[in-house]
């Protein structure tokens, strides 16, 4: 046996007793002629004390003794003459009577503390030993604890847990897919799933009126803070349902967590905006709630003056930063280089302090008389020393969304983006399509199999682009933690959006056939939605990444620095996968 007792569970009440630890050694800390030795596990930390008035030969012993080398002891244990009430087990420690050591270890490259030394890219290299840090390994025991609570929830409501396949065929539309070669099946390729989105519609064909998973899913697409190339879904479907369904289902499943692993409890029922107002008041389909400064449109306020800018704008939006007047030149050059910036792109940035006694001070003041500065005032609800930001475009959407950005950093900098308040709500009646311009064509803003609203689908034939879908997402905090849609479950209405996406009824048939003839079979009424795990993690935690709530995430670059992978491969198992590369100078 190499423990009796982990390194975090011993208390006051164990003194007396002989223990066995193993573990890691945190650190050594010499004191004259004893050595205290910090024991680590995943459990916890317990002190070690090695007296060399009692034993000289293992004191020396101690002494050796490296950072993460990993040691097994048998003592007594013994109250603390100094406690530590920061450690759940600083009222005790260990006379050590017995030192084993299990394996010795070279420095590590950083420090294994909450705090430590490393960057991310060292980090990430050394995976294994960011694990042990208490802060990143909580993530992961939180990310444990959320899918035992998932899972129960959805149990209790009748849901099953079905497994869906990792090999499936590529679809065209949405992100860029993870292709695998097929060595079966020569010049023939796999897809690792986005999403098993028709395979889960097909389970209710089957009957399976409530399934879910929790599920891997790989994208091929330009990484963010809170995206990975692979990535976990609570992935969902129920048969015999609304949109209202659906909505009451998940908004319950994500009131049980907060309250089971947060302690939050969330009575009153989760906001609901319109995709189209959404855009409107905060430019974002993903609002972050926690804070006001909604957006106010100025066209008819500030067309009125000579300043140019404004002449072929489309759109003029503000918004107000309360007690935010006294920001200098400096704060308020800071903050145009900020929405100038490339990602951002706005041109400039208008603003306009509201002064102690009620008079306005603004960049533009040349070109607009007294009155008109003061409905401006008016029309923003502007107070004394507040200060008010205003962008313009000739885009509106583009200018909605710089001044979305603008809002967001203002909100940060005004501490207004507390990790520890939540703010959810629903987002619904997303647009159907939505153009691209590399296609040349309508793409569905979620997928092809989503439903129309029953009163616009008459629309189809005259206006497509005017259409809204039956889908919602769930928000929390500005980030999207889940989204979803009511399905179509008619092979008509299903045949009539491929028309509109601009297949043929051969490319139909040819990538969705399977699909097509599965609702000729009774296809009831059905729709879901999917979590993102990652996501919800890192909201419960705390963090600004997804990245420390995954046991072996890929860096910005979609690297395994750990694996060093992607990697090239033989030409062995290439010739089996009648595969050549042919790499441009350029991509070598």
């Amino acid at each position: 046996m190499y423990r009796t007792h982990t390194c975090g569970e011993l208390r006051i009440d164990n003194v007396g007793q002989s223990v066995t630890l193993a573990g890691w050694v945190q650190r050594v800390r010499k004191m004259g002629g004893m050595t205290f030795v910090d024991l680590r596990d995943r459990y916890g930390i317990t002190q070690l004390v090695f007296n060399s008035e009692t034993n000289q030969e293992l004191n020396e012993r101690a002494n050796k003794l490296g950072r993460e080398f990993v040691i097994q002891i048998v003592g007594t244990v013994n109250e603390r003459y100094s406690k530590n009430a920061n450690m759940p087990t600083g009222d005790i420690e260990i006379i050590v009577n017995e030192l084993n050591l299990l394996n010795a270890s070279d420095v590590p490259p950083f420090t294994i503390e909450d705090q430590s030394d490393g960057g991310d890219d060292i980090r990430m290299k050394y995976r294994y030993l960011d694990l042990r840090r208490s802060c990143v390994r909580k993530n992961l025991e939180l990310r444990h604890k959320m899918c035992i609570e998932v899972r129960n929830y959805l149990s209790d409501l009748g849901f099953l847990e079905v497994e869906t396949p990792m090999l499936i065929g590529s679809t065209p539309e949405g992100a860029r897919d993870f292709v695998v070669p097929s060595r079966m099946n020569p010049g023939q390729f796999y897809a690792l799933p986005q999403s098993p989105q028709t395979l889960k519609q097909l389970l209710m064909v089957a009957g399976f009126d409530r399934y879910f998973q929790i599920v891997k899913c790989f994208r091929d697409e330009d990484l963010r803070a809170d995206r990975q190339p692979e990535f976990t879904q609570i992935d969902c479907e129920m048969s015999f349902v609304t949109q209202e369904d659906i909505i009451q289902t998940f908004e319950g499943m994500a009131k049980h967590l907060f309250k089971t692993l947060r302690g939050v409890e969330i009575n009153e029922p989760f906001l609901r905006l319109p995709w189209a107002e959404a855009m409107r008041r905060f430019g974002s389909d993903k609002p972050d709630m926690r804070f006001g400064m909604e957006f106010v449109e100025l066209m008819d306020t500030l067309k009125c003056g000579t300043f140019p800018v404004f002449d072929n704008a489309t759109y003029i939006g503000g918004i107000c930063a309360p007690g935010c007047a006294v920001y200098t030149r400096k704060q308020l050059d800071q903050l145009t280089d900020f929405v100038k910036r490339p990602q951002i792109g706005a041109k400039g940035l208008v603003y306009a302090r509201v002064q102690e006694d009620g008079s306005v001070k603004s960049s533009v003041d040349k070109f607009y008389t007294p009155e008109q500065l003061d409905a401006l005032k008016q029309k923003m609800d502007a107070k004394p020393g507040d200060l008010i930001l205003i962008l313009s475009g000739d885009d509106t959407l583009k200018t909605r969304k710089q001044l979305c950005e603008l809002r967001l950093e203002m909100g940060e900098r005004l501490g207004l983006r507390d990790k520890n308040k939540f703010a959810l709500l629903w987002v619904t009646e997303f647009p159907m399509f939505e153009w691209s311009d590399e296609e040349q064509r309508l793409m569905a803003m979620h997928h092809p199999f989503t439903h129309p609203m029953d009163e616009d689908i008459a629309l189809l034939d005259t206006n497509p682009s005017a259409v809204r879908a039956d889908a919602y997402d769930m928000v929390c905090n500005g980030i999207e933690v889940g989204g979803g849609s009511i399905r179509i479950h008619d092979p008509k209405l299903q045949a009539k959006m491929f028309e509109i996406l601009g297949f043929t009824p051969e490319r139909a048939q040819e990538q969705f056939g399977f699909l097509m003839n599965a609702f000729k079979y009774g296809a009831p009424p059905h729709g879901g939605l999917a979590y993102g795990l990652d996501r919800w993690v890192s909201i419960f935690a705390g963090l600004d990444s997804i990245r420390d709530c995954i046991a072996f995430p890929k860096n910005n670059s979609g690297r395994d620095v750990m694996l060093d992978a992607p990697a090239a491969i033989d030409q062995k198992q290439l010739d089996e996968l009648f595969l050549k590369v042919d790499l441009t100078e350029e991509n070598a």
